[in-house]
């Protein structure tokens, strides 16, 4: 391949980027990704969150079992994406 830009890219929005790429590195798709066919763009959702401890969920409205994910952090999150993106493709 060229050293044109990636075919295709995946943005993976999560907690704990240090785990990618994983599996995703082995097999054909890490042979692709070693190429540049395609990249993988990990996105810290953590570093969006505006306190002092980083907190990226809270309980669940209404009440219940478990947490949910804070929607002020996760669309900071995506907004900060898109501009990245935008300004790439520019526009």
């Amino acid at each position: 391949m060229s050293a044109a830009a990636p075919v295709w890219r995946a943005r993976v929005f999560t907690l704990l980027p240090g785990v990618f790429p994983g599996p995703l590195g082995a097999s054909l798709a890490g042979a692709a990704l070693k190429k540049g066919i395609w990249v993988l763009e990990t996105v810290d959702i953590r570093g969006f969150a505006r306190d002092k401890h980083r907190t990226v969920d809270d309980a669940p409205f209404g009440g219940g079992p478990g947490m949910v994910m804070r929607p002020d952090v996760l669309a900071a999150a995506i907004d900060a994406a898109g501009a990245r993106r935008a300004a790439r493709m520019g526009g």
